[in-house]
């Protein structure tokens, strides 16, 4: 396959500091590296980027290979020269101090056709997905929320429980206002209606119409009325009065 690398000579860093970054990348996708390396604590992870950037703008501009398709083929780290001073010490002596460089090679490679197809294939399985996979947990909710909207089917997995079945939605039931029962406020008005209607009857009815008015009033649950020009009996007077002094 096709590479490219790039590389920092005489970085003022111990090869030992740098290698432990680089052996974080090795062998990942260059965005995903990148991803790694700008989120590392580690000081060295700040020049190990600026290679890595390098060599895929090589691999870009020399090979015309897209950024997407290059991974980190090789990543290593050599000595170099180590710069000596010395340092006063107590009594007139003097201690060495080692100033250690070190030299960064990185190398990118296209990914091989199997593998950019796997990486379609899934992509294309889970749009809107990260490469990394879906979260168990979001995947049993989609499963869920998937399961509810098309009905009882059968656990995609193992130990994966079955969504309970949905209660089956009523039939509208048409219901003639017959039928209906009235309830307060219709009562209310019906009592209205009656009195309506008894105040516009004449005070001499026919026979047919009292027994009219009598079999509405029994519809109702109450007695008839006396008739309007009827006056009414002196019995009926204190028979209020002893109800209202038991109360």
């Amino acid at each position: 396959m096709p590479e490219t690398k790039a590389t920092l000579r005489y970085l003022r860093t111990p090869a030992t500091k740098v290698r432990e970054v680089l052996d974080l990348i090795r062998g990942l996708e260059v965005e995903e590296a990148r991803h790694v390396l700008r989120f590392s604590e580690r000081g060295a992870a700040r020049d190990v980027l600026k290679v890595l950037n390098s060599a895929a703008a090589n691999a870009d501009h020399t090979l015309n290979i897209p950024v997407d398709e290059l991974y980190v083929s090789l990543a290593f780290a050599d000595e170099g020269p180590t710069i000596k001073r010395w340092r006063p010490r107590a009594r007139g002596r003097a201690t060495r101090i080692r100033k250690r460089t070190s030299h960064i090679t990185i190398v990118v490679a296209r990914l091989s056709d199997e593998q950019l197809q796997a990486r379609r294939r899934r992509e294309a399985a889970a749009p809107g997905q990260r490469r990394r996979g879906v979260i168990p947990g979001r995947r049993r909710k989609a499963e869920e929320q998937a399961a509810k909207a098309t009905g009882p089917a059968k656990a995609g997995r193992k130990g994966a429980r079955a969504p309970e079945p949905s209660e089956p939605e009523a039939a509208p039931v048409e219901e003639s206002l017959s039928d209906v029962e009235p309830g307060p406020l219709d009562q209310a008005e019906v009592e209205a209606e009656n009195v309506e209607i008894e105040a516009g009857l004449e005070a001499e009815a026919s026979p047919e119409e009292e027994e009219d008015r009598a079999a509405r009033y029994a519809s109702l649950g109450r007695e008839a009325p006396p008739d309007a020009g009827a006056e009414p009996t002196p019995q009926a007077e204190p028979a209020k009065t002893e109800e209202e002094e038991g109360k």
